[in-house]
């Protein structure tokens, strides 16, 4: 099973977030896991982590529909940061939504992958599988 050193949870459920920080625990394929709770947290968080030459996150698992910021808002924003290992993060959507248009949008954004809720353990090793380096 692959590894990763640093995993980025962006959901603003947080029954989701405990769920899934549990499985990603469980299945111990990662050295830190992050968590924000909408796309502003999680900006914030990488520029404070860009700022201090911190680990960034390998894989960043994204919900869509947010308070405050949200996906594809986040993304907007992602692309204006300036970090070394930025090309190689891998960015899954993770939603709920099966509107065509957030489909459509999505495939137009720089994103690895999209996938369905819930996260389970074969989706994970499927993402790591096809894209960790």
């Amino acid at each position: 099973m692959k590894k990763v050193k640093s995993i980025l949870l962006v959901d603003d459920d947080e029954t989701t977030n405990f769920i899934n920080e549990l499985m990603i625990s469980d299945m111990g394929i990662t050295d830190e896991l992050l968590q924000a709770n909408n796309g502003k947290e999680a900006i914030d968080l990488l520029e404070e982590r860009i700022k201090l030459d911190k680990t960034l996150p390998d894989l960043i698992l994204l919900d869509i529909n947010m308070p405050v910021m949200d996906g594809f808002d986040f993304l907007d924003a992602y692309q204006h940061l300036q970090f070394h290992k930025k090309p190689s993060v891998i960015i899954v959507m993770l939603t709920t939504s099966l509107n065509p248009s957030d489909v459509e949008r999505a495939k137009q954004a720089e994103i690895t992958d999209y996938i369905n809720k819930p996260l389970t353990e074969e989706k994970i090793n499927s993402i790591l599988k096809d894209h960790a380096k």
